[in-house]
């Protein structure tokens, strides 16, 4: 956090700085090339980028836009523009994004892109803007975990423990006549205990080398083995890192990952193509990671968990159910059975996929 402010504190000196040393001249204030400069936008004749003269908001013959800006105000305001187009589009699109999320897919489909953010804008800023809240809040992978554990001696423990409790049930046993009642039960107990120490010692999995350490061979196949299972191993907490900095990088796939399975609810309405298929996705993960957003904010600030949790189970669902409803118009029962196929299965389908891909992907 000291960082951020130092970082913060640092772009504002250096805007000061910046207005200080460009008013310092005094009179008209011009670019090195002589062309003037009012209120810190060029006001030349000629575009400054390939010198035609100039009749209108953009030059006719390159594109670029006339009477460029020299402020740092200017400047901040493009950089929120790039990121996000962050005018008139954002205050139209979030509404329509929380509240009537079916109507904004469809017009968005239909053409109307000028006046909404377009989703995958949205959704970029909406995983950054997650993520860095993560952060704050501290909902961040654990960084201290300990993987120098002693196999060998935590293996001999169980054993040991299991051979005392069978052997403290045999003396019971033992102890009993031969017509009591409870020697049924004591039996079963016994049992089971053999089977456990049965289970401790045909466990294979995982041999023990010289060293002590331990050499997996979960599934036989060596670059997983000794390749991605071992570094699990060995580093768990920089392994957990590198998949929580995956999930940010790499997030974006959960689009191509869900287009087909939302593809396969509509297979046999030609009407709607994978477009469509692509801007709901898009709309749902954007409006999911800031629902993300706002209820880990309401939850560091003290709101219970169990209103967060509730939250978290009603508002997907029905979040869907609207937009399934108004982008493909369907009737409610359409509707229904739908988000219940996606809240159900292929959500489960499609982050495991996506696990199982960051997973492999922080391998390497």
């Amino acid at each position: 956090m000291s960082e951020i402010g130092e970082a913060i504190g640092t772009a504002v000196e250096g805007g000061l700085l910046a207005r200080i040393v460009g008013g310092a001249r005094g009179g008209h204030v011009t670019d090195k090339d002589g062309n003037p400069l009012e209120k810190g936008h060029f006001a030349e004749g000629t575009c400054l980028n390939c010198g035609t003269e100039l009749t209108g908001a953009h030059c006719h013959a390159c594109g670029q836009k006339a009477h460029l800006h020299r402020t740092i105000g200017a400047f901040m305001h493009d950089l929120m523009h790039g990121a996000l187009h962050l005018d008139g589009k954002i205050w139209r699109t979030l509404p329509l994004l929380a509240f009537k999320p079916g109507q904004l897919t469809r017009r968005y489909i239909d053409g109307e892109r000028m006046r909404f953010v377009s989703p995958m804008a949205l959704f970029l800023f909406s995983v950054f803007l997650m993520f860095a809240v993560f952060q704050i809040v501290g909902l961040t992978a654990p960084t201290e975990i300990k993987p120098n554990v002693d196999p060998e001696k935590t293996l001999n423990m169980v054993r040991e423990g299991a051979s005392e409790q069978r052997e403290r049930i045999q003396e019971r046993l033992d102890a009993l006549p031969a017509d009591s009642p409870e020697r049924a039960e004591l039996e079963a107990k016994l049992a089971d205990a053999d089977e456990g120490l049965e289970g401790i010692e045909q466990v294979e999995k995982f041999t023990l080398d010289k060293s002590g350490t331990v050499n997996f061979n979960l599934t036989g196949i060596e670059a997983l083995d000794e390749g991605l299972i071992k570094k699990w191993k060995e580093n768990p907490s920089l392994m957990l890192y590198k998949l929580q900095a995956s999930a940010y990088k790499f997030s974006w796939l959960l689009i191509p990952l869900s287009i087909p399975f939302v593809w396969l609810l509509f297979a046999w309405k030609r009407r709607f193509k994978a477009y469509d298929h692509a801007i709901f996705v898009t709309y749902s993960l954007a409006f999911m990671s800031l629902l993300f957003i706002a209820l880990s904010v309401l939850a560091t600030a003290g709101i219970g968990g169990g209103w967060v949790f509730l939250a978290l189970l009603v508002i997907p669902p029905v979040h869907i159910y609207k937009q399934l409803r108004g982008t493909y118009e369907l009737s409610r029962f359409s509707a229904f059975w739908r988000m219940a196929v996606l809240c159900t299965i292929i959500v489960l389908v499609v982050l495991l996929l996506f696990l199982w891909l960051l997973v492999l992907l922080g391998a390497f």
